[in-house]
């Protein structure tokens, strides 16, 4: 099987425009295409898979990728799939970002001399005149084609703003810059930027002819699989130091029946003929799928001992015995506590385990903290040294999550 179909097979593409020019070029080892990311966080998500593991897939298979920092992008903001505007980042905060990005993204793709590349679009977006690029650029947009796509929809019901409306337009730049510059001939995203990726090929034809060879592919999922790695509205991070390899591995370890399989397709390496196989597990069967996905994932961006202890951990836990040693730890001092105390809605914000005392309230009065086995159903519930059996404390957050907390 050649690559573009073991992508059909894996159920990675949506939609794709010349697709059998495509096809012969992605087989061929030919295509340089490139992937976008936004550099709104310091650490990429679980929703970064999508993109991370298909530009791996594509480069084993001979082709190049150019991961492209959006250093210019995330000052302006994509809007796509959002109601509200995004929270409006500085520069510093941005090219910090950008470079927690690049550490990450090694773990993934070879870069180097004639491999992937990575370049960031701040280079030639901000130098950019703004009355030139209307007249350069601007000229070839229709507003009302632009205020038609996807992308758009949901802010216009609450107000797009003029800043947001020039995404499209920048993102469409940004494959114009690259098609001249390094001859990028492809783009990826997620389904949802279909509309500002059609932008970057017509824009691309209207200034260098229509038999300017590019093309454009959306993967199944809305922006490059964001929708994967969420948990109670939390993202789940590549960075050890923000998502434990343990709190990583129990996210995949409990993804829902449904999606085990089209995880382990779309987002680990192993041999279809394997996953197949897998087609009508059950029960047992199907949580040992739900092991092989966590564990593989895990070894991807942890490590592979990073990924045999969280699993040994895993199993221990919830195991005879529940062994805590690879669990995510918080330790406290004696400065913590308040004469001589410390409140449930005080140990959940410091375990990290909710946003804010608000989120903590409602938790618990949902029913959804247990402490060391204990349902607390008071707001007000309280502990002191003295309640740390051999110096420690095991919170559980609903059904799934465990956090020990240390007293030193």
């Amino acid at each position: 099987m050649q690559i573009y179909e073991e992508l059909q097979a894996r159920g990675l593409l949506a939609q794709v425009s010349n697709e059998e020019e495509i096809r012969n070029m992605i087989n061929s080892g030919k295509a340089m295409f490139y992937i976008g990311f936004d550099c709104t966080a310091d650490s990429l998500t679980a929703g970064h898979f999508m993109a991370l593991t298909l530009m791996k897939r594509l480069q084993m298979a001979g082709n190049r990728p150019i991961a492209l920092i959006g250093g210019g992008t995330t000052l302006i903001g994509d809007p796509s799939g959002r109601t509200d505007m995004r929270k409006m980042l500085t520069r510093e905060d941005i090219d910090h970002n950008a470079e927690c990005f690049k550490r990450q993204m090694e773990r993934f793709i070879e870069f180097g001399e004639g491999k992937a590349m990575m370049v960031n679009n701040a280079d030639w977006l901000l130098n950019l005149n703004y009355v030139d690029l209307l007249r350069e650029v601007g000229a070839c947009f229709s507003v009302n084609n632009m205020l038609r796509a996807e992308c758009y929809k949901q802010r216009m019901e609450k107000g797009l703003s003029f800043l947001e409306f020039n995404y499209m337009i920048m993102q469409s730049y940004d494959f114009y810059h690259l098609f001249q510059t390094y001859g990028c001939n492809m783009q990826f995203g997620g389904d949802d930027q279909w509309s500002n990726m059609l932008g970057g090929t017509e824009l691309i034809r209207k200034k260098l002819g229509k038999d300017a060879h590019v093309m454009t592919i959306t993967l199944l999922t809305d922006s490059q699989g964001h929708k994967m790695g969420k948990t109670a509205g939390n993202a789940v991070w590549l960075d050890p130091n923000k998502t434990s390899p343990f709190e990583f591995y129990q996210y995949w370890r409990n993804v829902g029946d449904a999606d085990v399989l089209k995880c382990l397709r779309m987002l680990t390496f192993l041999p279809l003929e394997q996953i197949n196989e897998m087609d009508h597990w059950e029960g047992e069967k199907l949580n040992t799928a739900k092991e092989i996905l966590a564990f593989e994932l895990t070894k991807m961006v942890h490590g592979e001992e990073e990924a045999q202890k969280a699993q040994d951990g895993a199993k221990a836990l919830f195991g005879a015995g529940g062994n805590t040693e690879n669990m995510p730890t918080t330790q406290l001092s004696a400065e913590d506590l308040t004469d001589g105390k410390i409140g449930i809605l005080d140990l959940l914000l410091k375990a990290g385990l909710t946003a804010s005392k608000g989120e903590g309230r409602r938790l618990v009065q949902q029913g959804g903290v247990s402490v060391n086995e204990e349902k607390i159903a008071d707001i007000a519930k309280e502990f002191t040294a003295d309640d740390f059996a051999d110096g420690e404390l095991i919170i559980k957050k609903g059904k799934k999550v465990f956090h020990k907390i240390t007293l030193g």
